[in-house]
């Protein structure tokens, strides 16, 4: 009984307070614009290479753990709250547990199981995506710098000639990647200003074109800052280190244009540091570096910053 003699529980608001905030978050979770189509990939956009859906399921994997954890731990505080709860007519202090050595062990190795799982999944699916074979098929160095983006086309394009593993605009790069530079490698390029857009899509910053179905490698390099590069279907993204360079492989599967950008915070202009990548079948891409032939847009642009003397070394001792 209540004290002005009423039977009605003072819990009672409570409870239809905790019952609109459940409402508001079941409407929030189904008031998005994700389909049910969309939900499995858990915010992730649709993987456009045949590399990204091991990216997309140690992602899904990830979330999975996370909301195993998360329920098992929502779950103890739930039952201490109900079961546990001081009681309206006793005061006494409940009895307290000390020097459990079972629960400690658990809450002890349990994390470490967890950690240990998630770091075995992360380090096998890291290398298998870091690893490089010998020649691929399209290889483009990407310069970034302050504030937009260079693609240099390492290939044998008619109209331009020269060999890229002896010019000096590629002098950043180190002489384990140009083993693999085609031979007679002239090279096209082209290079965006904050300005530039994409002609099609009206989309910022200049376009790099990618054949469909061909394994491309990108060496990346920067003439200033660090930047990331990153193109967002690709579900994949690397650091671009002045006086170091990193490399990865992709074999775009989708045609079409997608969306890149800077993923490393560079400057104050960082925002500004957008570019596309489009798609296209094998045809359409050669007919492309053909036309930056046609513009005079041969041979490369400056690859960057050189290595410094500790990351040559570096390298030296890993090899």
């Amino acid at each position: 009984m209540s004290p002005n003699g009423s039977d009605r529980s003072p819990r009672r608001p409570m409870r239809r307070k905790l019952l609109q905030a459940m409402t508001a978050g079941l409407v929030l979770a189904t008031a998005t614009g994700c389909t049910y189509k969309d939900f499995p990939r858990l915010g992730m956009p649709t993987p456009t290479t045949e590399e990204a859906p091991r990216i997309l399921s140690l992602w899904q994997g990830s979330w999975a753990a996370a909301l195993a954890v998360g329920v098992l731990v929502w779950g103890l505080i739930i039952w201490s709250a109900i079961f546990h709860r001081r009681s309206r007519t006793k005061v006494e202090v409940p009895p307290q547990t000390r020097y459990n050595m079972p629960i400690e062990a658990l809450y002890t190795v349990v994390p470490l199981i967890i950690v240990s799982v998630l770091f075995y999944f992360t380090a096998r699916d890291e290398s298998k995506l870091l690893e490089l074979k010998d020649e691929p098929d399209v290889t483009v160095n990407v310069v970034g710098f302050q504030w937009s983006w260079c693609f240099n086309y390492i290939a044998d394009v008619e109209g331009s000639t020269g060999d890229a593993t002896k010019s000096k605009d590629l002098n950043a790069i180190p002489d384990r990647y140009k083993k693999d530079f085609p031979a007679n490698a002239g090279g096209v390029y082209d290079c965006g200003i904050p300005g530039t857009k994409n002609p099609q899509t009206g989309n910022p910053g200049p376009t790099l074109w990618l054949p469909e179905g061909k394994r491309v490698r990108f060496v990346l390099t920067s003439r200033d800052v660090i930047h990331s590069f990153w193109v967002v279907p690709f579900l994949m993204k690397q650091d671009v280190i002045p006086g170091h360079t990193n490399a990865f492989e992709v074999t775009p599967n989708q045609e079409g244009t997608f969306l890149g950008k800077c993923a490393e915070l560079c400057g104050v202009d960082h925002s500004r540091m957008l570019f596309n990548v489009k798609v296209v079948s094998q045809e359409r891409y050669e007919q492309h570096l053909q036309d930056l032939v046609k513009k005079g847009q041969t041979g490369y642009v400056p690859a960057g910053i050189a290595q410094t003397s500790h990351e040559k070394n570096r390298e030296t001792n890993n090899l």
